[in-house]
């Protein structure tokens, strides 16, 4: 598998987690509790999955080889894509914030959580659209199918060192599980 599926494969779960999110966003704007096991789980899957095994990927790895390939990290995208990583990380850090007062009983955070997770959700949004559109098809232009070996191998040694083996696969099970609950209504 080439790197970039890869990681277009792990945004396609990063994106039912935003729709997950939103549904969420509107329960806490419309005044309904949220299951605080689930609020828990989808902050851990934003600060594992998403940061730590999605963007460390990016970050420690792809970028990196893009660099070295010629692609500029000042001016250009890769310089766009650390920042949006940043900014998500604030939001992220805002949101845990928001939820642990809210957790506490302070119900006037549940406006604060909604526009954070509104906020999130638009930035991951288009953060993935211009990763998907311009870095990866940059990255499959750029890199030799060596090096994106050597890419991949490196993404599953990220995977087994710092998430732990098996860990992508409950997070897999938590998306099935809080589509079931979040989404499944909206279709019928």
């Amino acid at each position: 598998m080439k790197t970039t599926d890869d990681l277009k494969k792990e945004h396609e779960g990063i994106q039912l987690m935003l729709r997950v999110l939103q549904n969420v966003a509107d329960k806490f704007k419309s005044g309904k509790r949220v299951d605080t096991e689930h609020l828990d789980a989808i902050l851990e899957f934003l600060a594992v999955f998403v940061d730590r095994c999605h963007h460390g990927k990016e970050e420690e790895f792809l970028f990196p080889a893009l660099e070295v390939a010629g692609v500029p990290r000042e001016g250009g995208p890769i310089g766009v894509m650390l920042n949006e990583h940043q900014q998500g990380r604030e939001l992220v850090a805002g949101l845990k914030d928001a939820l642990t007062d809210y957790k506490s009983g302070n119900n006037e955070k549940a406006s604060s959580i909604h526009l954070v997770i509104n906020e999130y959700v638009a930035l991951l949004t288009q953060h993935i659209a211009k990763e998907n559109t311009v870095l990866f098809p940059m990255a499959d232009a750029k890199l030799d199918p060596e090096k994106d070996n050597e890419l991949f191998e490196a993404f599953e040694q990220l995977e087994r060192e710092r998430i732990g083996v098996g860990k992508h696969e409950e997070f897999h099970a938590l998306l099935d599980k809080l589509q079931t609950t979040y989404l499944a209504a909206d279709k019928g």
